[in-house]
């Protein structure tokens, strides 16, 4: 999970890349995630800042919960991917590129062909585990 902070690390970073280049295609993507991450580190702030109003409210007032908000955000995390893998190929081709690149970007800049490549394999190895988990329920039914 990552931190304010260090959404504001990722940030600084692109704000680097982008005084090195000059290709419009590259000024236009380092713009584009040097925004991303600072709205992140923002969102993160105000997470911070206003979780227990949210708990709170959500709960009556209540929270059995005692994780930490890092806690709780991962596992929300960790169940939004989860469910996105479930129904990946289900997802217009164009979207799973979108989400395939900025999934990619997420980790540290010098490691980005990497974490790509491993995101890669995971998703090959995971492709058919949506269709053939039908199947089988399907033919169960059928049965």
């Amino acid at each position: 999970m990552f931190t304010a902070n260090q959404f504001r690390a990722k940030a600084a970073e692109y704000a680097e890349l982008l005084k090195n280049t000059d290709n419009p295609r590259e000024i236009k993507e380092f713009q584009r995630s040097k925004q991303s991450f600072s709205q992140l580190a923002h969102n993160e702030d105000w997470l911070a800042a206003n979780f227990d109003k949210i708990i709170d409210s959500q709960e009556g007032g209540k929270s059995a919960d005692h994780r930490t908000v890092a806690e709780i955000e991962e596992h929300i995390l960790r169940c939004l991917g989860a469910a996105l893998i479930m129904q990946w190929n289900t997802i217009p081709t164009k979207l799973q590129r979108e989400l395939f690149d900025t999934a990619g970007s997420l980790g540290e800049l010098l490691k980005t062909a990497t974490l790509r490549g491993q995101i890669a394999r995971f998703l090959h190895d995971h492709k058919d585990v949506e269709s053939s988990s039908d199947r089988a329920e399907g033919e169960a039914i059928g049965s």
